[in-house]
């Protein structure tokens, strides 16, 4: 809020109000980071957000958009990767790449991450990285329902230690944000049509997920 702040105000005053935001948000950082070899120093943090503050509409701080990938085999099993980064299972994910449509970046990413070529089918899930768990910047993320045509299961060398096909009964372990995704997953897997599945909506929305929505 402070970044956006500072992309569009005029006025001197609330430009000091935002920056001293930005210092208190950058001492919760230090203070809260889990990886004691991340430690960094608040200051470092303001300096490097103050960096990111563009002028109007490109200071304006919006979540990045990612997509994921629901993928089944003729057997009716879903594709599930280990990340080489933090050693947790989930379908494949990947960033959106400008002059990709959300639908062609998923195919793309699966196939570079795990051999397999697939088809899009249908989009399942709307899912808010931060509330899954898989993501500590702001993320939305696009979880198509996807069908393998071709390919074989070939890890991508510096992004997945590990991959396979698994049933809904026989999940590999730790898995990210099961709760949020595995229902809408499997009911897709299973050729259900169902609504696309959204986070719901917290009431009031600014304190957090208390409820679990």
């Amino acid at each position: 809020m402070a970044k956006t702040g500072l992309g569009f105000t005029e006025s001197l005053y609330e430009k000091e109000r935002f920056e001293e935001i930005l210092k208190i948000a950058a001492d919760i950082k230090v203070a809260t980071e889990e990886d004691p070899e991340q430690l960094d120093d608040a200051e470092g943090h303001v300096v490097e957000w103050m960096s990111q503050v563009g002028k109007g509409v490109p200071g304006y701080q919006t979540p990045k958009v990612a997509v994921g990938a629901a993928v089944e085999n003729d057997k009716g099993e879903l594709l599930l990767i280990r990340r080489a980064d933090s050693g947790v299972w989930l379908y494949p994910t990947g960033w959106c790449d400008v002059g990709y449509s959300a639908a062609e970046v998923v195919e793309k990413e699966v196939e570079e991450e795990t051999g397999i070529e697939v088809e899009t089918v249908r989009l399942i899930a709307v899912l808010d990285g931060l509330r899954l768990g898989m993501s500590r910047i702001p993320i939305y993320s696009l979880l198509f329902h996807c069908r393998a045509v071709g390919g074989a299961l070939t890890p991508h060398p510096l992004e997945v230690s590990d991959l396979g096909w698994f049933t809904q009964d026989d999940l590999p372990s730790p898995l990210v944000g099961l709760e949020r995704w595995g229902d809408a997953v499997f009911s897709a897997l299973r050729g259900e049509i169902n609504d696309v599945h959204y986070d719901q909506v917290r009431a009031p929305v600014w304190r957090g997920d208390e409820a679990g929505a």
